[in-house]
């Protein structure tokens, strides 16, 4: 081989360890400090905030769930609204139950309401959302008191 080819060669290899150690960081960057969130200007923060005002709370049946409790883990005794669904579950700053805990993905699971029932859903997280002792493949109906298990954090159901 001439002398041109192997230099060629050369750096067509650092290139591809220079694109492999900046992917390797900037998932690493990812995991660190989660997704970036775009930042709104101040009137679409005004017209969110009328809109939001404006909007209608749901009519909810009587002795239907009306918020997710955090039972266990580091978040234990936080108490969220099922008034804002769906709700986002995860390590993220854009989700709505924020949980620390390394076993929770930054966007991990979703609960949401569906007419009267409630759902949890699993947003393909790394180790999974648990409804009881099943791991969930595909979203499942949620009763008052169900125990969905993030990680080491458990969620509950209740009025």
């Amino acid at each position: 081989m001439s002398e041109l080819t192997l230099m060629l060669i050369r750096f067509a290899y650092l290139a591809i360890l220079w694109i492999f150690v900046l992917s390797a960081l900037s998932v690493i960057r990812s995991d660190m400090f989660g997704a970036r969130v775009e930042h709104s200007t101040r009137a679409e923060r005004r017209a969110a905030k009328a809109a939001a005002k404006t909007r209608t709370k749901p009519v909810r049946r009587r002795g239907a769930p009306t918020h997710v409790h955090i039972v266990e883990g580091a978040n234990a005794g936080e108490s969220i609204s099922l008034d804002d669904a769906p709700l986002l579950i995860g390590r993220g700053s854009d989700a709505a139950i924020r949980l620390d805990d390394d076993y929770v993905s930054t966007r991990h699971a979703r609960i949401a309401a569906s007419g009267d029932a409630w759902f949890v859903e699993d947003l393909g997280s790394t180790n999974g959302t648990y409804l009881g002792t099943q791991r969930l493949t595909q979203p499942a109906t949620l009763n008052l008191g169900s125990q969905v298990r993030i990680g080491k954090t458990i969620l509950e159901l209740r009025k």
